[in-house]
């Protein structure tokens, strides 16, 4: 374990370089592409900025594409807050990204829903 700091926001953290499969950031879905700006570990609320700027993104892609790009991240039970949802009064309250792994609508309503189903 290595004690490094977040190159974006200068925050502590610990870094598994040694055994990358056991390292914090193997939880996270591998959404981010991979270029030349990956050079470095980000703390996990950078990671997931980063990963949430890039799903605005695949947001503004038809509704088939966004569907056809979350497929393969459905297998994956683990809700991440901040990626899967976020706590408001409490409650939890899913993301887009959530229903888009899902794959259908509920017809619920629901405050994210990316399928346009209004009640």
């Amino acid at each position: 374990m290595t004690q490094i700091n977040c190159s974006q926001c200068n925050t502590t953290l610990n870094c598994n370089v040694s055994d990358i499969t056991a390292c914090w950031c193997n939880q996270l879905p591998a959404i981010l592409p991979l270029d030349s700006s990956a050079t470095s570990c980000l703390c996990t609320r950078c990671t997931l900025s980063k990963i949430n700027v890039y799903l605005e993104s695949i947001y503004t892609q038809p509704i088939k594409a966004q569907i056809e790009f979350a497929k393969k991240f459905r297998g994956n039970d683990n809700l991440i807050e901040g990626l899967d949802y976020t706590m408001q009064n409490g409650y939890m309250v899913f993301s887009k990204w959530f229903f888009l792994k899902r794959g259908t609508c509920c017809k619920n309503g629901c405050k994210n829903c990316p399928y346009g189903y209004k009640k």
